[in-house]
């Protein structure tokens, strides 16, 4: 039997990767308009970024524990052998909940094959370790082959990104009022990058075709194989500029491997319209 892979929302990948595949996504919850909606599935990435645009204010929550155990429990029942990498536990109370009802399910059923991967990643810096994994499954590997590799994976993946207004991070609590305030005015655009699953500002840069030329130096300065390996770009509603940065990596590196994907709404709703990311390995690719 395959091993089967499970991926939260925050994983931003598309569904046609999604069935292709056969990932088994778990969503997380974005409230807008005093709703309760499941990320990817009875909501969209553009309803949240339209609203705000409009200056609405979504929140997000973790994969609710119940979802957890239904999921956890089906493929128990069925001695289903399943990998989940998860969002970083350093972003969300995800891969906490998901711990708890892997021990409360693996206590009717103890022989049952399953792991958790803190990743300390999220959207496509997530996605691409689930995608390495799920080509791994499809191909028929054996479950610790996917787990060593889809760990290596999580531990080398670089996240570089920018966000269009520094508002929204404010309203996450990533930077302070006067830092917004001041970036905005003075059309700053921060670079940011993962340390260890946190948000960590890197740089601060003025106007944005500056910040996407760095962008690329900070992936010549930290990526290697960046001719071979696959390259994932996200966007917060933004194709023609994710479009553009893949056109000038293309044209940089000689790599037209690369993933572009819309930011979902999990994480869109704390990023915002506008951000661009793009990821990529520290490491040799395998």
């Amino acid at each position: 039997m395959n091993v089967k892979i499970l991926a939260d929302s925050a994983c931003d990948l598309g569904e046609e990767s999604v069935k292709q595949y056969d990932i088994d996504i778990l969503s997380l919850t974005v409230q807008l308009d005093d709703q309760n909606f499941e990320d990817g599935k009875t909501i969209s990435a553009k309803t949240v970024y339209d609203a705000m645009r409009n200056g609405k204010a979504p929140k997000t929550s973790q994969v609710s524990p119940q979802t957890f155990k239904d999921v956890f429990t089906k493929y128990a029942e069925q001695n289903q052998p399943c990998i989940y990498p998860a969002f970083s536990s350093e972003l969300s109370g995800t891969y906490q909940a998901a711990k708890l009802m892997e021990q409360e399910v693996k206590e009717a059923y103890p022989d049952w094959q399953f792991e958790i991967i803190d990743t300390k990643g999220a959207s496509l810096g997530l996605g691409l370790v689930v995608l390495r994994a799920a080509k791994m499954a499809q191909e028929g590997k054996d479950f610790s082959s996917i787990l060593e590799m889809s760990k290596y994976h999580a531990e080398h993946m670089e996240h570089i990104f920018t966000v269009d207004d520094l508002e929204y991070l404010y309203r996450g609590g990533r930077v302070s009022k006067t830092a917004a305030f001041v970036g905005t005015l003075l059309k700053i655009k921060p670079l940011l990058h993962m340390e260890d699953g946190k948000l960590i500002p890197l740089e601060k840069i003025r106007g944005s075709k500056k910040v996407f030329k760095r962008m690329l130096e900070v992936m010549e300065e930290r990526g290697v194989d960046l001719r071979t390996q696959p390259i994932g770009i996200s966007h917060g509603d933004d194709l023609e500029t994710a479009t553009l940065v893949s056109d000038m990596i293309k044209e940089t590196f000689h790599n037209d491997d690369i993933h572009i994907e819309m930011v979902g709404s999990s994480i869109g709703a704390h990023a915002g319209p506008g951000t661009i990311a793009i990821f990529f390995l520290n490491h040799p690719y395998k």
